[in-house]
């Protein structure tokens, strides 16, 4: 295991080129916790949370994952504000899909017109003309996928959106929606200890789609103290999470992890983790482990 020390951490995950066009980093940053209790409301600590952001970028991050659902809109607008105007290299994926009755509730809505609506209020908040990556949060399963992705699919013909994205899909939905759309990336839950979306990303490997996992590092018992994962990292002299990182970035080219954070150290924490490279014996020794 190597961990090479540089002044953009970031860009030693290597680089992945969203829809063959648009290369970002592949260490990303999600930034949903940059908000209040339950995705809801402004963040504890706006000024770390936007020395976050910055510092994100300064690292070498390119790209950083919202939603228009988390605030809601809070976080958008402080992306806008931590960062505009971006740097040429820095994507901002955001998502549409979701109504927010309160704290920690998510309403599926996918309606055009709300969809088209949210995408609206995405660009100006965040201070864009185009956006780069739109993700359609969920597949409202009262509405058909083709009316769904129709909208973004408008969007993008008239040059609103540049790419289009998944979230929470089945490899089953993510072939239906690829017959309406391109469909650049999906993100779904993944992680070293629940895989449960395997086959997802083994059809995002073969058709060269960005997987981007969403709560990266969850670990569970593997961290417990003297368990597979706490022991390797001691070993190692790294922590449970940046080895969890390692492990996503080891598992396929095609993954994006987008760790979150509100807090700059465990920020610089989690970015160093693009610099540990596993060797084949420590990557299946930790797959193996589950």
């Amino acid at each position: 295991m190597s961990t090479p020390n540089t002044s953009r951490p970031a860009a030693a995950s290597g680089t992945f080129a969203l829809g063959g066009d648009l290369p970002v980093h592949r260490l990303g940053y999600g930034a949903m916790q940059l908000t209040g209790p339950g995705a809801w409301g402004e963040p504890k600590d706006r000024d770390e949370a936007v020395r976050v952001l910055r510092r994100a970028v300064e690292l070498g991050v390119t790209l950083i994952d919202t939603a228009d659902a988390y605030g809601p809109f809070v976080n958008e607008v402080l992306i806008k504000e931590a960062l505009h105007p971006y740097a040429d290299d820095l994507v901002i994926a955001t998502k549409a899909g979701f109504s927010r009755p309160g704290p920690d509730e998510w309403e599926p809505i996918g309606r055009p017109e709300y969809l088209r609506q949210q995408a609206e209020l995405s660009l100006r908040h965040l201070g864009v003309e185009r956006i780069d990556l739109l993700q359609l949060h969920r597949i409202d399963e009262q509405v058909p996928l083709a009316d769904q992705l129709g909208a973004l699919v408008q969007l993008q013909q008239e040059g609103k959106i540049r790419h289009i994205g998944l979230s929470e899909v089945s490899v089953e939905q993510l072939a239906q929606a690829r017959a309406i759309a391109e469909i650049v990336s999906v993100q779904n839950k993944y992680n070293l200890a629940d895989r449960a979306s395997e086959d997802v990303l083994e059809y995002a490997e073969r058709e060269n789609i960005a997987f981007i996992p969403w709560y990266p590092m969850a670990t569970g018992e593997l961290a417990r103290p003297g368990g597979p994962l706490d022991a390797a990292a001691k070993e190692q002299g790294a922590s449970p999470s940046q080895l969890a990182l390692a492990w996503l970035l080891r598992r396929s080219p095609v993954v994006l992890p987008i760790p979150g954070t509100s807090r700059v150290a465990h920020l610089e924490q989690n970015t160093a983790a693009a610099g540990i490279t596993l060797t084949d014996a420590q990557f299946e020794a930790l797959q193996a482990a589950v």
